[in-house]
């Protein structure tokens, strides 16, 4: 479970983030959503350490992450996944190096067990025989699933996606809605997943978050979304076409 109480953040004097507080909760697909430039981002990248709010807390089943020692933070960045827009994969690497890497990077575990852990992860996305292959070779629908497989490489915990179906069509969004949505709960994972997408918020949203001009306006699912009585929350759901038939399950 991860907690927020009271993130506020600002830049160069102009608050993006106004005292948001939120709970996510293990093998449940919670979605941050809003318009471009609502904070919804910085949001994201202040739970997971990327950029520190300038007050408020962040608690990964109760461990402060901010107030943490160094070897805790340590500890907690190896069960954080994270799947960015884009899949910002490594051009000059192969499908293998680019999911071996967190393993290379955060543990001492042996080759052969990184192999292991690295087939195992190609496997669960569908890309078993795609080792060798380069970035360059590869879909922007596989582009995501070897995303998604370094993100869960190290048996992840916390997984958080920025805009994973950015730039993709809409079979192809539907096919990695469904393995995140898949992935969360069969690992029992907190994820959390950022989009401005309503399709993908009535696909996979069992917990959704609309920021407004950095402030929580409502929280709720995607049973309930439509009948939120919130202006803003209503304009932003209509000014999306929704362009698929969805069932969650």
């Amino acid at each position: 479970m991860i907690e927020v109480k009271n993130i506020n953040k600002s830049f160069e004097g102009k608050q993006v983030l106004f005292n948001i507080s939120a709970v996510f909760k293990p093998g449940t697909t919670s979605m941050i959503i809003g318009g471009s430039g609502t904070g919804k981002t910085v949001l994201l990248k202040s739970i997971v350490g990327l950029i520190p709010p300038d007050s408020g807390q962040v608690l990964f089943d109760g461990r402060d992450f901010y107030n943490g020692t160094r070897e805790e933070k340590k500890a907690l960045r190896q069960e954080i996944g994270m799947l960015f827009q884009g899949g910002a994969l490594f051009d000059s690497k192969t499908v293998e190096e680019n999911v071996r890497f967190p393993l290379d990077m955060l543990t001492n575990m042996p080759m052969d067990e990184k192999m292991d852990r690295v087939n195992f992860c190609l496997k669960r996305v569908g890309l078993e025989n795609a080792n060798k292959k380069m970035p360059s070779e590869l879909s922007g629908g596989m582009k995501k699933r070897v995303g998604i497989a370094r993100a869960i490489v190290l048996q992840t915990k916390y997984l958080f996606c920025d805009e994973p179906n950015s730039g993709l069509d809409p079979l192809t969004a539907i096919m990695i809605d469904n393995l995140i949505y898949e992935i969360t709960k069969e690992y029992n994972i907190t994820t959390v997943v950022v989009s401005h997408d309503m399709n993908s918020v009535m696909e996979i949203g069992e917990h959704i978050i609309f920021i407004y001009k950095g402030a929580k306006l409502w929280e709720g699912d995607n049973e309930s979304i439509f009948q939120a009585d919130v202006k803003e929350l209503n304009e932003f759901i209509f000014s999306n076409k929704l362009t698929r038939k969805f069932k969650v399950g």
